[in-house]
């Protein structure tokens, strides 16, 4: 059997495409992952995210272009058998047997692999050992998530793919999931993550790429993305006496300390370098013109911010 190269890229694509009849959900994507990184896939519904990662995982052919994981191909069957034995993966959903306990889970997974982790040790690393004995069907949906995670864990991959691994889950279940992932990662591993939440990404990201249909945007580690921005705050308004004009827009980038402003269904949003100088100026010009409020928030630019500047749209976009 073939076996992975221990170096060059963990993943390479060069012009990657990937359609359903007249969808091009994929548009010619190059993407180049390092060993030992964790790299998010960050992009509304829709935008090629977990078309691309099922490909990258052997799950979907593409329609043309180059995939390269661990310096192997798909396409060698010898060469995606040997993958397999070095991939952990957590899909978007993960059926398992209810009726099954999370020790029986986890031995029946570790039987797919020549050389795996003992169910003890990967219990540890996803903080479940109190329920070994427990069957799936009782778990809550934070530990259900960490027992997917565990079955992708199990075989000591050198590189795990997480879809969207905390959505649904409350904050305490989040940030256990996210301390498997350091976990791993410090362990000298790479793990390719698609997610909705931008504290996520900027919390567990060496660098991200922003998909939109079926290309990225924009690449870079979160503080490069968001500095890119050239401002460190957003301030977001509505008037009290409803949509802003173009013209108020025109004036309030005219004022010390704003960057940039755009128009939303909802008001105005404006990122600004400097909030203590942007905000007084932006109030004295509503007062001039005599506009009151009905509402105003202010936040430090975000990954969300970045997208938005790029596309007009909310990255969460339904």
């Amino acid at each position: 059997m073939s076996n992975p190269r221990t170096d060059g890229p963990a993943i390479r694509t060069a012009s990657l495409v990937k359609k359903y009849e007249d969808v091009v959900a994929v548009a010619g994507l190059d993407l180049t992952i390092h060993r030992g990184e964790c790299f998010g896939l960050l992009g509304p519904n829709g935008a090629g995210k977990t078309t691309t990662i099922e490909i990258l995982e052997g799950l979907t052919l593409p329609d043309s272009g180059e995939v390269e994981v661990l310096g192997m191909q798909w396409a060698d069957e010898a060469g995606g058998r040997a993958l397999r034995e070095h991939l952990g993966i957590q899909l978007q959903e993960t059926q398992l047997a209810d009726k099954l306990s999370v020790d029986e889970t986890l031995s029946l997974f570790r039987s797919f692999y020549e050389t795996a982790n003992t169910v003890d040790q990967v219990l540890d690393l996803v903080s479940l050992g109190e329920k070994k004995h427990s069957w799936v069907g009782k778990l809550s949906g934070g530990q259900k998530q960490r027992l997917a995670v565990a079955c992708a864990l199990v075989g000591k991959p050198d590189l795990l793919f997480l879809d969207e691994p905390t959505t649904g889950l409350d904050p305490q279940s989040r940030r256990q999931l996210w301390e498997v992932v350091e976990r791993f990662k410090g362990q000298g591993h790479t793990v390719l993550l698609t997610t909705h939440y931008m504290d996520e990404a900027e919390r567990l990201c060496d660098r991200v790429a922003i998909m939109d249909h079926g290309k990225v945007i924009a690449l870079g580690s979160p503080r490069e993305l968001i500095a890119s921005l050239g401002a460190e705050h957003v301030i977001d308004f509505a008037l009290a006496g409803g949509g802003a004009s173009d013209e108020l827009a025109a004036e309030i980038r005219t004022l010390p300390g704003v960057r940039s402003v755009r128009l939303t269904p909802d008001g105005v949003s404006l990122t600004a370098a400097e909030l203590h100088t942007a905000l007084p100026a932006l109030m004295a010009a509503l007062e001039r013109r005599k506009l009151g409020l009905s509402s105003l928030t202010t936040h430090h630019a975000t990954l969300e911010d970045v997208f938005v500047a790029l596309t007009g749209r909310q990255l969460r976009d339904a």
